[in-house]
């Protein structure tokens, strides 16, 4: 018997340094299955790059950031309010478009019966990329 494919939704999220030349690094991925109850978030900043588009961002805060998002996606309590709502209101007020310099791309979707293996392919593809490094 094949397995029941459920929908999900994703968004990759990205490091905007200035919102005024439109340039930004994939920095994150967001992925939400309904159906299994499925939400997570995972994030990276390739320093290199933010520094090439750049030089003076405050990589400090930009990863304060991107692992506040991993934590409201996991439900951490201690991140606050959002944290305690469900993956629902969760995933739908991480991937709501802001003027900040963390923002979500568009919102895509697809059918799944594995959602992290699908996490973990859509985040290699379109946050690591072919040329990702380990940071050191």
């Amino acid at each position: 018997m094949t397995p029941s494919r459920s929908p999900f939704a994703y968004a990759v999220l990205r490091v905007v340094p200035d919102i005024e030349r439109e340039e930004f690094l994939n920095a994150g991925l967001v992925l939400f299955c309904r159906s299994l109850r499925y939400l997570a978030a995972r994030t990276s900043l390739d320093a290199e790059r933010l520094a090439a588009l750049q030089p003076d961002a405050d990589i400090g805060a930009l990863r304060d950031q991107l692992v506040l998002v991993e934590r409201i996606a996991a439900g951490e309590i201690a991140s606050g309010p959002l944290a305690s709502m469900s993956q629902s209101e969760r995933y739908h007020w991480l991937t709501t478009p802001r003027s900040t310099a963390v923002q979500p791309g568009p919102t895509h979707g697809g059918m799944t019966d594995d959602p992290a293996a699908t996490f973990e392919h859509l985040y290699t593809t379109l946050v690591d990329g072919p040329d990702s490094r380990e940071e050191s």
